[in-house]
């Protein structure tokens, strides 16, 4: 009887454990249905947005994605260089449901010129170029109409240095050059292949890019170059240059004043667009419209010119944050901004090449590549191949990443001291040299100083007023020999201002390179996923 009764009672906690396994799975169904309702995470791809945006965007994230939960839609947003989304989009379209990019032109520049549709300007920021005050009120600019050819005319004369971003990679450094091109071909009505040819407006370009100091690969790296650094102008996307005065003022620092050339500025409509993937789903581009009319409404434009954005296209208005929109910058939103009209497709596309061809300031980098005994066998194999897509001009090209023949190349293979070094008399004459890395072989110990120190003195011997200079520096493992102090004392003592970025492979060092960086106002680029991806990186930094 005792064991019948102990089986019942075996039976009824299996009841009791099942009926609380069901509540407990119920309740967790039950706040997942809730979660949903409310905005939660939740794995259904049915209700997931992708979306592809531009770098500026970023700050607006937060407040998109909380709008996505609000109607069911888990919204997810990719950030990438203007230029970048374009390639991505070119390659891999599937990937997006929309995009959100800083300029319409680019969407004219993809491959499948229907691929883009629904697309509606949500706001605008024009690109110009702002300078410490004290140098704007010495050159005459302040309370004043200024035109570009008063720009070249302080370039010319030495008084106006600048920096600013890639012409190639990115967006403000590439209509930054459209603007200023457009506008010394004498603003015609449309800027044709034949106007590329006159040599007055080659040689006035070149003359304007002389004055570039430094060049970065991406806008919010330049905003940051410029903080750290000691310059007097840069160019960038007002609402950068709106953030960069606010950091300056809250510093005590003297803020920038920026200049709106009467006779024609690069404004950005900032589109967002449907991602036409599938033309019969009808619930995707129904949930691409809401996002768009919430993206337009006063809720969101409110919050995008609290950032230094514009809600109007070119005209005036009076109903501005003063604070934001600071008259004492430079920013009058009681003028009328003289936009330029961009050229076609096949007309941007000759514009970049002769850019890169002809009126780039001419770049000498010097290259310090570890053929450390770490770096046998697949590292130095991957470091060759890298090389070789950087130095070879057919395919450098493909990515608009080609030296010119204005270029100076230099390449120092070190381990534990230097080992060789190799030049080039001209940029697009490099078989000679690559044939030069493809021969190294590897071995020995690693230090980075060496030939980080013998790259200082080989770009010492060039002239900064005709070259951009720069050293790039690879490595896959922590130096053992040399010092920190070595490169630093040399550099303080001088006064150098040329950038020593660095790659990292392998096992390298971040905190060595770090310092590298810090010291000369660069920055470290991962190479650990791919050593192509990243040396094709770091050339767009010079």
């Amino acid at each position: 009887m005792k064991k019948s009764n102990n089986e019942a009672r075996g039976a009824i906690r299996m009841i009791w454990g099942c009926l609380i396994f069901i509540v407990i799975m119920g309740f967790i169904v039950s706040c997942g249905d809730s979660d949903f309702e409310n905005g939660s995470d939740y794995n259904d791809d049915s209700n997931v947005f992708r979306i592809i945006s531009s770098t500026s965007t970023a700050k607006l994230d937060t407040s998109i994605i909380k709008y996505g939960r609000s109607i069911g839609l888990d919204i997810e947003i990719d950030h990438f260089g203007d230029l970048e989304i374009v390639d991505i989009l070119n390659e891999d379209s599937k990937s997006y449901d929309a995009v959100w990019i800083s300029n319409s032109i680019w969407l004219y520049m993809l491959e499948n010129s229907y691929l883009v549709t629904d697309s509606k300007s949500i706001v605008i920021n024009p690109v110009v170029m702002g300078i410490t005050k004290s140098k704007a009120e010495s050159l005459g600019f302040v309370n004043k109409d200024v035109y570009n050819r008063d720009l070249l005319n302080a370039i010319k004369s030495g008084k106006l240095k600048y920096i600013m971003s890639s012409v190639t990679k990115t967006n403000t450094g590439a209509t930054a050059y459209l603007s200023f091109l457009n506008n010394m071909a004498g603003s015609p009505e449309v800027l044709t292949e034949e106007m590329l040819k006159d040599e007055k407006l080659k040689q006035d370009l070149k003359a304007f890019f002389k004055g570039v100091q430094r060049v970065s690969g991406d806008e919010e790296y330049l905003s940051e170059m410029f903080l750290n650094g000691d310059y007097n102008a840069m160019i960038n996307y007002e609402n950068a240059l709106i953030e960069i005065n606010q950091k300056l003022t809250r510093e005590g620092k003297e803020p920038l004043y920026l200049i709106y050339p009467v006779d024609g500025v690069a404004i950005n409509d900032m589109p967002f667009g449907y991602i036409n993937n599938d033309s019969t789903d009808s619930k995707n581009r129904e949930n691409f419209l809401k996002i768009q009319a919430y993206l337009r409404s006063d809720e969101m434009i409110n919050k995008m010119k609290s950032y230094g954005f514009r809600s109007w296209y070119g005209g005036v208005s009076e109903k501005v944050n003063k604070n934001i929109f600071n008259k004492e910058w430079g920013i009058d939103t009681s003028k009328y901004l003289n936009d330029m009209k961009y050229p076609s497709k096949n007309v941007i596309t000759k514009a970049i090449n002769l850019y890169i061809e002809a009126l780039r300031k001419p770049t000498h980098v010097v290259f310090c590549l570890d053929i450390s005994g770490s770096m046998y066998g697949l590292g130095l194999r991957e470091l060759q191949e890298a090389m070789t897509y950087i130095l070879d001009p057919e395919q450098a090209s493909q990515d608009n990443l080609q030296f010119s023949d204005n270029d100076k190349i230099s390449v120092i293979s070190f381990e534990s001291r230097v080992d060789k070094i190799y030049k080039t008399r001209f940029g697009n004459e490099t078989a000679e040299i690559i044939d030069d890395i493809n021969n190294l072989s590897a071995g020995g110990g690693t230090n980075i100083y060496a030939p980080t120190l013998e790259a200082l003195k080989i770009l010492k011997e060039t002239d900064n007023e005709e070259y951009t200079k720069t050293v790039i520096l690879m490595t896959d493992g922590v130096s053992n020999a040399g010092s920190f102090s070595d490169v630093s004392s040399y550099y303080r003592l001088n006064n150098e201002t040329t950038p020593i970025y660095s790659i990292t492979f392998g096992q390298s060092s971040e905190n060595q390179l770090r310092e590298l960086a810090q010291l000369s106002n660069a920055k470290v680029f991962d190479g650990k996923n791919g050593l192509k991806e990243a040396f094709a990186e770091v050339r767009s930094y010079n």
